[in-house]
Order: C-alpha cells, then sequence, then structure tokens
C-alpha cells in the first residue's frame, strides 16, 4: 500500500519496518550454519552469473568506465564555464563584431550552454534506456567535438551563442546518462565512493574552467575552443576503447529472500545467493562488450517515464538541492569577473572541491555501512546518506552570503571574502550529486536515468534564469541582493521515509 495519506498516518515503529523501493539488507546479523558469517557484507544488487551483467565487469574496467564518464562530466562543465573568466576580454575586443558586447549579453554564452546542458536530457536518457548508454555518449561526445570546432571559427556573436547552444547539446548525457552508467556497475556499498571521484571531477570542470579561461584567452580566444576539442577527441576515444554497453535488465524481484528470516522486514531485497542457476550464457569477449546495437522495446514510454518521475519527491528533493548549488556557482563565475579581473581568479572554489570530495569520498559510504551495522536487521536506506550533506548545505549557504556582501562592499582586502565565499559554495556542490545521485538510485532503482533529466533539467533551468539575469541583477542593485536571495533558497532541506512508503506504486 502506498499514498501520502497512508505514509503519513503510520506510526514511528511502522515508518521503521516499512520497505520502500531502496530498503535492502546490507549486513548479514545473522549466524547460519552456511558460507556467510553474522556480519557479513551483501552484494547489493544482488549479481547474475551472466558475464555479460554490468556488475560482473572485472575491477579495472569498472574504473577505465567510472575515469571516462568523470571525464566526460568535468570536460562538460569545463566548456560551460571557461569562457566565462575570459568575458571581459571579449567586451574590450572586436573579434565578434563592432562595437564589442556588453558583458549582461555575453553572459549568455554561458547561460545558453548550461541550459541546453541539462534540456537536451529530455531526449538523451530516452534514447539511452533504448538503444543504450555506449552509443549515446559516442554521440554526444562527436557532437561536442564538432561544436567547439564551430565556436573556434565562428565570428560572429550570433554564430557563437548557436555553437555554444549545439555544446551543450552534446555535453548533456555526461550529467545524466554517465551517473547512471556508474550506478550500474557498482554495488551498494561500494557506489558512494564512485559517485563522489565522479562528482568531483564533474564540479571541478566548473572551477578550473573559471580559472583557466582567463589564462588561455591571453594566449588567443580560439585556446578556448581548441582545448575543448582536443580534450573531447582523448574522451573519445577512451570511451570507444573501453565503455563497455551497460543497459542490462536486472530482475530485481530476484534480490527477494527466498527462505525464512527472523527479519521484522519480512519483504526486504537480499543480494544471498540461493541455489546455483543452471543457465549457459555465451562467452563475453572485449570485443563484445564494445558492441554498438543494444535495442530495448518501449521507446515512446521511455519518453514518458521522464515526466512521471515528477511525481516523485525525491527527484524535487535533489533537484532544488543540486539546482540551487549549481546555480549559485555559476553565477559567480559569470559575474565574479565583475570583481577579480586579474589572476589568479577564483583559486578558493578550487580548494573547496579538494576539501569537499575528499571529505565526501571519507565519508558516504562509510556512513551507509555504519547505519547497517548498527541495525540489528542490518537493514540499509538511503536516507543515512543525507546526513553528510546537511552541514555541507550550510557551509555553501553561508558561503552565498559571505561572496554577496563581500561582492556589494569592495575593499582592498575583499578579494578574500570572495575567494572564501566560491570555497564554501564549492565545498557544498560536492555533495549534491554524490550524495543525492546515490540517493536517487537506491529509491528508485528502475527509473534512476528518468530521474536525473527531471534533476538536470530543473537544474539548467535555474542555473540558466540566474546566469541570464545575474550580470545586470549585480549591475543595477549590486551583489548582496541577488546572492542574499540565492542563500534563502537553498536554506532548508527535510526529508523523511515517509516519503518513499508514499510513492512505493509509482516505481514499481
Amino acid at each position: 500500500m502506498s499514498g501520502f495519506r497512508y505514509a503519513f498516518s503510520l506510526s514511528k515503529d511502522e515508518v521503521r519496518i516499512a520497505t520502500p523501493p531502496g530498503t535492502v539488507i546490507l549486513i548479514d546479523h545473522r549466524e547460519t550454519p552456511s558460507d556467510f558469517s553474522a556480519g557479513v557484507l551483501r552484494l547489493v544488487p544482488r549479481p547474475s552469473i551472466n558475464p555479460a551483467d554490468p556488475l560482473n565487469l572485472p575491477r579495472w574496467r569498472k574504473i577505465a568506465i567510472l575515469f571516462c564518464m568523470s571525464l566526460f562530466a568535468f570536460l562538460a562543465n569545463f566548456s560551460s564555464s571557461s569562457i566565462s573568466s575570459a568575458l571581459p576580454a571579449y567586451a574590450s575586443s572586436p573579434v565578434l563584431g563592432t562595437p564589442p558586447q556588453s558583458l549582461s549579453e555575453l553572459n549568455k554564452l554561458v547561460a545558453v550552454h548550461v541550459l541546453m546542458l541539462g534540456a537536451s536530457n529530455i531526449f538523451w536518457v530516452p534514447l539511452s534506456n533504448s538503444f543504450g548508454r555506449r552509443p549515446v555518449v559516442l554521440l554526444s561526445l562527436s557532437i561536442m567535438i564538432a561544436a567547439s570546432l564551430w565556436a573556434k571559427l565562428a565570428t560572429s556573436f550570433e554564430s557563437l551563442l548557436a555553437a555554444r547552444a549545439v555544446m551543450g547539446i552534446g555535453g548533456g548525457p555526461a550529467d545524466a546518462v554517465s551517473p547512471d552508467v556508474v550506478g550500474e556497475i557498482f554495488f551498494v556499498h561500494e557506489r558512494g565512493r564512485a559517485m563522489a571521484v565522479y562528482n568531483t571531477l564533474l564540479c571541478l570542470g566548473s572551477v578550473v574552467g573559471g580559472i583557466s579561461g582567463g589564462y588561455l584567452a591571453a594566449l588567443g580566444f580560439e585556446w578556448i575552443h581548441w582545448i575543448n576539442v582536443i580534450f573531447s577527441a582523448v574522451n573519445l576515444t577512451m570511451c570507444f576503447f573501453f565503455q563497455s554497453e551497460t543497459l542490462y535488465e536486472r530482475d530485481y524481484s530476484s534480490s527477494t529472500p527466498s527462505t525464512t528470516s527472523d527479519s521484522e522486514k519480512a519483504g526486504i531485497q537480499q543480494s544471498t545467493v540461493v541455489g546455483l542457476q543452471t543457465v549457459d550464457y555465451p562467452s563475453f569477449t572485449y570485443l563484445k562488450s564494445l558492441k554498438i546495437g543494444t535495442y530495448r522495446p518501449g521507446l515512446v514510454q521511455n519518453f514518458k517515464n521522464v515526466l512521471l518521475t515528477l511525481r516523485l519527491p525525491g527527484v524535487w528533493l535533489v533537484s532544488f538541492w543540486y539546482a540551487g548549488l549549481v546555480g549559485a556557482m555559476v553565477a559567480m563565475t559569470s559575474s565574479g569577473p565583475t570583481f577579480v579581473s586579474q589572476a589568479p581568479y577564483f583559486w578558493g572554489g578550487l580548494v573547496g572541491s579538494a576539501l569537499g570530495g575528499l571529505y565526501t569520498y571519507s565519508l558516504v559510504d562509510w556512513t551507509t555501512r555504519y547505519y547497517a551495522k548498527k541495525d540489528k536487521d542490518g537493514i540499509s536506506e538511503p536516507e543515512p546518506r543525507l546526513a553528510i550533506g546537511i552541514p555541507s548545505l550550510i557551509i555553501a549557504t553561508a558561503g552565498t552570503l559571505i561572496f554577496g556582501f563581500v561582492g556589494q562592499n569592495p575593499s582592498s582586502k575583499g578579494w578574500l571574502g570572495l575567494e572564501f565565499g566560491v570555497g564554501m559554495v564549492a565545498f557544498g556542490l560536492m555533495q549534491a550529486p554524490s550524495v543525492g545521485f546515490n540517493y536517487i538510485i537506491e529509491s528508485y532503482p528502475k527509473l534512476p536515468g528518468d530521474c536525473f533529466v527531471a534533476i538536470t533539467t530543473v537544474r539548467s533551468l535555474i542555473s540558466f534564469a540566474w546566469t541570464f539575469f545575474a550580470g545586470s541583477w549585480v549591475e543595477d542593485r549590486g551583489a548582496a541582493e541577488p546572492y542574499g536571495i540565492f542563500a534563502m533558497v537553498q536554506g532548508l532541506i527535510v526529508v523523511f521515509t515517509r516519503l518513499r512508503i508514499a510513492t512505493t506504486d509509482l516505481t514499481s
């Protein structure tokens, strides 16, 4: 049974023993005469004996795929922000025609890229759910290369703006398909750290891009685009040789227990292998892993699923959490050059990202295992992951306020406040996808990619709006007002297990 009325009528004990999607036995506390002993860590999801199962890939291959997906995320966000610190140079140069465009007009080069980066997943993810992850990633990287070449050759603002829009379309899968791939090759107890690596490179893309754009422009405006061509080509080559197809029809019902358990949560998914499967599968060679031609029926339904995920409260939770922090960071990198127009630009974001990545990598999986061991039935639920995100959200909110008030009141030492503000937001941003995306994958295991579409679309719309208006807003009213409102939007995130109980039927 599900529904909001039912979920919020439950007592505290009933909430504790409920088993919405994402509730699994991660630690086996039962002492049995089997090969499993008390306290053994279970493999969730349960891997099959099919060698084509992505969970059965060799360790080196998983790491290679993780690096490919993480590099893709880095490049997509690097290409988005690398032009931002060069905007003052564009505003004083006739390279895009005379008279030069104003800074508020040039901000559209960032805004349109950010918009398409998320909105393009409305079609990328349904296509990947039907035709596979591999062809979508290879095609999108090819589009990024072509669009970057176009941007390099553009001689007018309108042409460069169109190239940036297409570049955003090409980078879209890095934000929604790539995390889906990472979630498909790692188990629950590994997924947090894997997503932390992915997210670290994703966030570093925006930060490093914002720092390096000014230096690249000093070498010549074309180098802002040439660097995108070079690294996208390298990433395309790596994905071609290392990324296997991870779209796999997994039977989640096989994870339910087939033997009597003393656990009160009798419906909980388990990963204990019961009996021997005797199905003979063909060998899965390296060349077979690189095939292109997967097709899963239901393309129209895949497009519908994207809209249906908007009914899930977890999607809105992660959407606004992620969108608020990304919007703040994008607005800072686009309006920041008006405050810090000389090197070393925003190195504070680099420090904040590094510290945030280390914090997340150290705690995200440890938290899951800790709560599972603490539970008398060894239960793991998605919500404990959210605990490590709350302190960082508070830090990021404070950083947004600091940036706004320091920008409003410039001084000779004010750049220190700006650096600390950006660093604090970068620190908080590291947890949003790492923790939030894992929460989505574990709460809604059958449709995480569709959820990512809604999340990245909301993120891109909010980031687009703030980037589009931030420049002129700061010029007209100063920095305190827009960044103060940003901090208010980020201020409060609350989630309960009851919300997953209420939406159980929507994910089945």
